[in-house]
């Protein structure tokens, strides 16, 4: 079972114990889309952290919308339980980096590519995005890294 998975479930007996009805029920129903990912497919699999880490990130982003649309309607209660829910959810990710340590790493990245003696275009994009992605895995957004990799080819 991966570690993030293991704090999830350590942590539904802290919320019981400490009469956290909010982050109980949050924690509970992320642990049951963890349960049915694994489950759904033809073989039952085990998600490690980087899968966890993902379902999170879509499930702290599907709250966040949630709020907002409640908002709009004029449901201000409804958006704040969203709210309160999403932050739950938050707790248990990855502190997000900067596009200044984003653009640090890309860096370093290219940098090494070029020490290896290779020649980078913008059609290595792929060649620089794999290390990129292994360090910065869903500690900022994949479109923006793409971006700032895509000006530091061109």
């Amino acid at each position: 079972m991966s570690t993030l998975k293991q704090r999830l479930h350590a942590d539904v007996v802290v919320h019981m114990k400490d009469r956290n009805k909010t982050a109980l029920t949050t924690v509970r129903n992320v642990l049951g889309e963890i349960e049915t990912r694994e489950k759904s497919g033809k073989t039952p699999i085990e998600l490690d952290d980087t899968q966890v880490t993902a379902l999170l990130q879509k499930e702290a982003a599907k709250r966040r919308d949630t709020a907002r649309i409640y908002t709009e309607a004029g449901e201000s209660e409804r958006a704040a339980a969203e709210i309160a829910e999403a932050e739950v959810i938050e707790a248990y990710l990855p502190e997000m980096l900067t596009p200044a340590e984003v653009e640090d790493i890309v860096d370093e990245a290219i940098a090494a590519l070029k020490a290896s003696g290779q020649e980078l275009t913008i059609r290595q994009m792929g060649a620089v995005m794999k290390p990129v992605t292994a360090k910065v895995a869903g500690r900022f957004d994949g479109k923006a890294v793409s971006e700032i990799v895509r000006t530091r080819l061109a």
